[in-house]
């Protein structure tokens, strides 16, 4: 039976949602419930592309990464599910031109400044990772032996799990209709099983975030953007360890998953739009861009498409912290992508936030009213 009465309210079962409510009960917070509209990971979380990396361009992302790589690097041993593990895989970004170049150095040298070890190896050293690489046309990569990958369906289990035995209370098939406000705060939820009295909500619906938002006269600019993923047929193992990724051949992304096959995907999207319905244009643009980038994946079979939102901001980097407007009401949205990396990270910077009104970690990067104040930051890395 669905409590009547919260102290904390966290409206996503995705891995945002679940990350948060562990950090808060490891804080010992208690009486927390999550309500998600369908099944835990049915947004974003379980159609995401698994990688996990520090190469970005600009000092907050990398921060919040190199802490990111940290914590999942332990967590399945923290909360006693070994079967979440992050591989440490790499990551590897083909570079076409000098231009490229000239940024990836800047960008490396960045990563370094604060303890990434990436760098700019050569097409050769490239193709000695990733041996059926075609480097025809590659002059240099950025490589960072210490980016990776992780399983989404593990890590949602894993922590659901968890957060069941620590006594937060799950409440799938659960939809938030609305925030409930009284005098400047919130008061709780509405939901599709009855109201829930709360003087703490997290909104973190991602792509669904700005119609709450919109319901309370908040607008902070999220919109959903349909990206597709295709998984291949099984390979031999080990043949592409780490998460390959060339802006040149239409931002495209790929890696092995651990039974063999490739999983991956292109930038191209559609939207704003709720419809992730698999398109033909997708699955031909992918094939080309993949088999340019590996020839033998022109033998590959596709075996599965699917479609996903990527909860787009003006800039690409996420809205997060506390609304302004109403007491007890704190957004963790619009990942553009980058929530599964992130997770870890936000997730330990809101707890602090809701628990103690600040974090040392960067998040006033994201802060969700920059937009009005027309701040926007650098456009985060962003492929498929």
């Amino acid at each position: 039976m669905m409590k009547s009465k919260v102290d904390v309210a966290i409206i996503g079962g995705g891995i945002i949602g679940l990350y948060t409510a562990y950090e808060l009960a490891k804080r010992g917070v208690e009486n927390i419930a999550i309500y998600e509209k369908k099944y835990l990971g049915s947004g974003s979380t379980f159609r995401c592309g698994t990688g996990i990396r520090q190469q970005f361009g600009d000092e907050a992302n990398i921060t919040m990464m190199k802490h990111a790589v940290e914590k999942w690097s332990t967590l399945g041993e923290e909360i006693g599910f070994p079967e979440l593990k992050m591989s440490k895989t790499g990551y590897l970004f083909l570079l076409y031109d000098e231009k490229e170049v000239e940024q990836y150095r800047k960008n490396v040298a960045l990563q370094n400044s604060h303890g990434v070890p990436s760098e700019i190896i050569s097409a050769e050293e490239a193709r000695e990772i990733v041996p059926s690489l075609d480097i025809s046309e590659v002059i240099a990569a950025a490589w960072n032996p210490t980016d990776g990958k992780a399983d989404p369906f593990v890590a949602v289990h894993g922590l659901a799990t968890t957060l069941k035995n620590m006594g937060v209370v799950i409440n799938e098939y659960t939809e938030v209709k609305e925030i409930s406000v009284k005098d400047g705060a919130v008061e709780g939820v509405k939901t599709s099983k009855g109201d829930v009295k709360s003087d703490i909500v997290l909104n973190a619906a991602n792509a669904w975030a700005k119609i709450l938002n919109e319901k309370l006269g908040i607008s902070i600019p999220i919109e959903p953007y349909k990206h597709q993923g295709i998984a291949t047929e099984p390979i031999k193992k080990g043949e592409i360890k780490p998460m390959v990724v060339s802006f040149k051949h239409g931002g495209a992304y790929l890696t092995q998953e651990s039974n063999g096959g490739v999983i991956g995907g292109i930038a191209l999207k559609y939207g704003p739009t709720w419809d992730i319905t698999p398109t033909y244009e997708f699955m031909r643009e992918v094939s080309r861009n993949f088999s340019m980038i590996i020839p033998a994946l022109k033998h590959v079979a596709i075996i599965r498409q699917w479609g996903g939102y990527y909860a787009e901001t003006p800039d690409h980097n996420a809205a997060i912290g506390k609304i302004d407007e109403i007491d007890g009401y704190y957004l963790a949205a619009g990942f553009s992508g980058h929530g599964f990396m992130l997770a870890p990270s936000v997730a330990e910077g809101m707890a602090d936030l809701i628990i103690k009104g600040a974090s040392n970690l960067p998040l006033s990067f994201y802060d969700p009213y920059r937009f009005q104040r027309g701040e926007l930051r650098e456009q985060a890395i962003q492929m498929g």
